[in-house]
């Protein structure tokens, strides 16, 4: 005679994180990130400001030559462009370190109870998360659908879910 044994495993109800739920996330991040970008960023700004100010009455004195000029325009622009570079991949990092940790999400996330994992419901790993935040550029440059579109997939997926095969859901 065989024995036969069944198990009975408990199914995981997955509850999908909607478009405004996210959207508080994010401006919690927003705020946050703000924050540290007030008080790390805008002292270097300063700084540079205060260099660029008095150089600037050179120009205003007619004692500048037009190459000098747009030298000087071309170091700020340079400057400024390096900073929103440094900028866009510390917010990336942060986005990316946060939802692959132990928390599943950034202190936005956290706040509103919503957790960032991969389609089965895992941990996403530092990559995946590299890969969603990465995605979200995307998903700005076309106006931000991709965002929207969390608002009316299925799982509720904005399109740099759907590119990292993420989930966000309520924990």
């Amino acid at each position: 005679m065989e024995t036969v044994s069944t198990t009975t495993e408990t199914a995981e109800v997955k509850e999908y994180a909607g478009f405004w739920l996210r959207f508080v996330a994010l401006i919690i991040d927003g705020i946050i990130v703000g924050v540290v970008y007030a008080f790390v960023v805008t002292p270097i700004f300063a700084v540079l400001g205060f260099g660029f100010a008095s150089a600037a009455e050179g120009l205003e004195s007619g004692t500048f030559s037009d190459e000098e000029a747009i030298g000087m325009f071309g170091m700020l622009t340079g400057i400024i462009m390096t900073v929103s570079l440094v900028v866009q991949v510390l917010y990336i990092l942060y986005f990316s370190i946060m939802e692959s940790s132990k928390y599943q999400g950034t202190v936005g996330k956290l706040a509103v109870g919503i957790k960032v994992t991969n389609v089965n419901g895992e941990r996403v790993s530092f990559g995946t998360a590299l890969v969603r935040n990465l995605g979200k550029i995307i998903s700005q440059i076309i106006l931000y659908i991709g965002f929207l579109m969390a608002a009316f997939t299925e799982k509720k997926q904005g399109l740099h879910d759907i590119i990292a095969s993420t989930l966000v859901l309520k924990k």
